[in-house]
C-alpha cells in the first residue's frame, strides 16, 4: 500500500470523523435523528462483554429509511430489537468472534504483521480429525493459539437445527462438519487440497454454517449498538454520544467465488440449508432459479445419461447452468434472505471471478470488497482452467481502503480498517480437488491472517493406467521456474519431438496432450512453421464442426499429430480414436486424464498394450501433478533420481 495514498485518507477520515463529531454535539432533542444509513453501513459500538448468550440476538434486517426521518427515529428502536434474536450458547463465555474481529484484536500486533510481511511462519504437522494430516503456519511472534481446532463456535439458533439436520449424514460426513466448523472457529484460514466428490456437499453446509454465523454476529453487534445510541439519544439530549466503532467501510463481509452458475446454486442451497421455512423467506427465489438453473423444459444430458457415459467429476462441475459470468448479493434479516441485493447492502457476495472483474472495471472500484471478512474460494481447480488472471484481479482489490465514501459514518469504523489492517485479519477458506502452483501460490502470498493458517496434506497413491504400455517419464533440467517453459519448449523441440519423427511408428496416430494455453499456442505455431508433419488441434474455442472434422481426420490418418489443450478436455471430455501414441507436454493438472488418454488406445478393436507408447516430458516443478499420477513416493523418488 502506497504511504502518501495512506497518510491522505487517513487524514481524510480524521476530517469527516471530527465533522461527524462536531455535529452530534450541535443537535438539540428536536433536531436528533438516527443516520439515514443507520441500519445499512453505519451503526454502533461493541455490545458490553457481560451480554450472555442466554439473551436472544438475531440475524440482523436492514430496516429500509423511511421517508418521514423522525417516524424512523421512533421505530426503529423497536424494529432493532425485533431484529436482535439471535441466541447464543449458554455454555459458551468467550465470543471468539468478537476476539479476532473486536476494536482491538490482541492478535494485530506490529511483530505478527512483521512476520506476515517477511513470510517469517512457524510451521508445524498436525492432525485435524477427518481433516487429516495438516501443515500449521502460525506468524512469528505472534499470539495466536497453536491450536488447529477448537471448541465449535456457532450461534445457539443456527447450531440446534444443524444438530439435527447432521443426524440424517453418515457419521463420516457428519464428523467431517464437526472437523471443519472446529478448524474454521479459530479463525485461521484453511486450504482444503483434496476435496474428494462424496465430501463436497457435506463441506460446503458446514462452511455456509460459519459464513451465516459471522453474518449474524457483525449485524447482531451493529443493530444492538443503534438501539443503544437512539436510546441514549433521546434519554439525553444534550449529551455528546459515546464514540462507537463497529463497522466496517461497506456492509458486504462474506465473498464466495465460484466458478459457474451451477455452484452458486449449490451454495445457494448449503445457505438456506441453515434457514429453512417457515422460519425464513426467501425474496426473488423464482428469479434466481430461473437465472442460475436451466431454462424451463431444457434437459441436462450429463444428468440425463446413463451411467458411465460421462466420468463423475465431469458431470459434477458440469452439470447444470454453467455460465461463467454473474455476481449476486444476498442480504440477511431475521425472517427474510433476499436475493439481489445491492452490493452495498447485502452480507454476502457470490459471484465468479469474471463477473466480479467486470463488475469493478465498470464501475472503476471495487468499494464492495473493502470490507470482506471471511473469503470462501472453491472449486479452485475449475478456475485454474478459466482465466486465472481473474482471480488475481479480485484479489487485488481486496480489503484496500475504498475510494468513495457511500454515505459511510466514519465515526463508527473499527480502527484496524481506517489503519489499512483488514487483509491481516480477513478469514480465507479454499477448496480444491487438488492443488496447483496457482492455488499454492496464492495461499503462501494472498492469505496474510495473523492467527495463521492451516493446509491439509494428502499423499496421492498411483492412478490405475492400462498394463503392459511402455510409459517413459522424460526429463530435462530447470533451476528458475521463471526459465521452465522456454527449457521446456527446447528440450521438446530439439530432442524428443526429433526422436519421435525418426520412428515411423511413433510419427503417426500420436497425440500430443499440451497443459497450458500458451504452451498449445507455441506448440501449435511451430508446428504451423517448422515441423513438417500433419496436424490438427483441438483447443477450448474450437466449433463442433471443428471437433468432428479433426477427430474424422486423425482418427483416417489424414493428420499424423493431434494436439489436444488440456482446457478442451476440461470442458469437453471427448474420447479420441485412432491413437496409439501418446505424448504429454507436461503431465496434466487432472491425474483422470492420464489415465483416460492411455485408455483412448483401445477404443479401437484388436489393439494390443505393445502396440502403445506414452512419453512425459517433466522437470521437478511437476511435482504437484507427478505425484497424483505416480503416487507421492515414486514422484519424489522420480524427481531426486533425475
Amino acid at each position: 500500500m502506497d504511504d502518501g495514498n495512506t497518510i491522505t485518507t487517513k487524514l481524510l477520515t480524521l476530517l469527516n470523523v471530527s465533522a461527524t463529531k462536531i455535529g452530534k454535539r450541535k443537535r438539540t432533542d428536536d433536531e436528533f435523528v438516527p443516520s439515514e444509513k443507520l441500519n445499512k453501513r453505519k451503526s454502533a459500538t461493541f455490545v458490553d462483554s457481560t451480554v450472555t448468550f442466554a439473551e436472544k440476538e438475531n440475524v440482523a434486517v436492514v430496516t429500509e429509511v423511511g421517508k418521514n426521518e423522525a417516524s424512523m427515529a421512533d421505530t426503529s428502536a423497536a424494529e432493532d430489537e425485533d431484529e436482535l434474536d439471535v441466541g447464543e450458547d449458554p455454555s459458551s463465555s468467550n465470543d471468539k468472534y468478537e476476539a479476532h474481529f473486536g476494536l482491538n484484536p490482541s492478535c494485530l500486533s506490529e511483530s505478527s504483521r512483521a512476520s506476515v510481511e517477511a513470510k517469517s511462519w512457524k510451521t508445524s504437522r498436525e492432525k485435524a480429525g477427518k481433516l487429516g494430516s495438516v501443515i500449521l503456519s502460525i506468524p512469528q511472534n505472534s499470539e495466536a493459539s497453536t491450536s488447529c481446532i477448537t471448541d465449535i463456535d456457532i450461534l445457539y439458533n443456527l447450531k440446534t437445527p444443524f444438530v439435527t439436520r447432521q443426524l440424517k449424514l453418515s457419521k463420516n460426513h457428519g464428523e467431517l462438519q464437526n472437523d471443519l466448523l472446529a478448524s474454521l472457529s479459530t479463525r485461521k484460514d484453511l486450504y482444503l487440497t483434496s476435496t474428494p466428490l462424496e465430501t463436497r456437499r457435506p463441506a460446503r453446509e458446514a462452511i455456509a454454517l460459519h459464513a451465516l454465523d459471522h453474518v449474524s454476529r457483525k449485524r447482531r453487534r451493529v443493530l444492538k449498538n443503534n438501539e443503544r445510541l437512539t436510546k441514549a439519544a433521546k434519554a439525553n439530549p444534550d449529551v455528546p454520544l459515546e464514540d462507537v466503532q463497529d463497522q466496517g467501510f461497506t456492509r458486504p463481509s462474506v465473498l464466495i467465488l465460484l466458478p459457474f452458475r451451477s455452484s452458486a446454486l449449490d451454495w445457494f442451497r448449503a445457505i438456506t440449508s441453515h434457514t429453512p421455512p417457515p422460519t425464513y423467506q426467501i425474496e426473488n427465489q423464482s428469479r434466481f432459479l430461473s437465472e442460475y438453473g436451466l431454462p424451463e423444459g431444457a434437459v441436462d444430458k450429463l444428468l440425463a445419461a446413463e451411467p458411465g457415459t460421462y466420468p463423475p467429476d465431469h458431470v459434477e462441475t458440469f452439470k447444470g447452468n454453467v455460465d461463467d459470468n454473474f455476481r449476486v448479493g444476498v442480504k440477511m434479516t431475521r425472517k427474510t434472505i433476499k436475493l439481489f441485493a445491492d452490493f452495498y447492502g447485502c452480507d454476502i457476495i457470490i459471484a465468479s471471478p469474471l463477473g466480479l472483474r467486470r463488475s469493478i472495471e465498470k464501475e472503476k472500484n471495487g468499494d464492495y470488497l473493502s470490507s470482506i471478512e471471511v473469503l470462501v474460494m472453491d472449486q479452485m481447480d475449475a478456475l485454474t482452467m478459466q482465466n486465472w488472471e481473474h482471480v488475481k484481479f479480485v484479489m487485488s482489490h481486496m480489503n484496500k481502503l475504498p475510494k468513495e465514501s457511500h454515505d459511510t459514518d466514519f465515526s463508527r469504523i473499527k480502527p484496524w480498517y481506517l489503519d489499512g489492517y483488514a487483509s491481516y485479519l480477513r478469514q480465507s477458506i479454499l477448496l480444491s480437488a487438488y492443488e496447483t502452483p496457482e492455488t499454492r501460490a496464492l495461499y503462501n502470498t494472498s492469505l496474510k491472517n495473523v492467527v495463521g493458517k492451516i493446509r491439509t496434506e494428502k499423499r496421492w497413491q498411483p492412478i490405475e493406467v492400462p498394463a503392459g504400455i511402455d510409459q517413459r517419464f522424460v526429463h530435462f533440467d530447470c533451476t528458475n521456474p521463471v526459465d521452465e517453459p522456454e527449457k521446456r519448449f527446447h528440450h521438446f523441440t530439439t530432442q524428443l519431438l526429433p526422436s519421435i519423427m525418426k520412428s515411423a511408428v511413433q510419427s503417426t496416430n500420436t497425440i500430443i496432450f499440451i497443459p497450458s494455453s500458451f504452451d498449445f499456442i507455441r506448440i501449435q505455431n511451430y508446428f504451423r512453421k517448422s515441423s513438417g508433419a500433419t496436424y490438427t488441434i483441438l483447443s477450448e474455442y474450437s466449433t463442433n464442426q471443428d471437433i468432428s472434422r479433426a477427430r474424422l481426420a486423425f482418427f483416417k490418418g489424414d493428420k499424423a499429430f493431434l494436439l489436444i489443450s488440456e482446457r478442451f478436455h476440461f470442458y469437453r471430455r471427448y474420447k479420441i480414436r485412432g491413437v496409439r501414441n501418446v505424448v504429454f507436454y507436461g503431465p496434466p493438472d487432472h491425474p483422470q486424464y492420464f489415465t483416460e488418454f492411455l485408455s483412448h488406445p483401445f477404443l479401437d478393436e484388436g489393439v494390443e498394450p505393445s502396440d502403445v507408447t506414452c512419453k512425459v516430458l517433466f522437470s521437478k516443478y511437476d511435482r504437484f501433478k507427478l505425484e497424483r499420477i505416480m503416487g507421492t513416493e515414486a514422484a519424489v523418488e522420480l524427481i531426486k533420481s533425475s
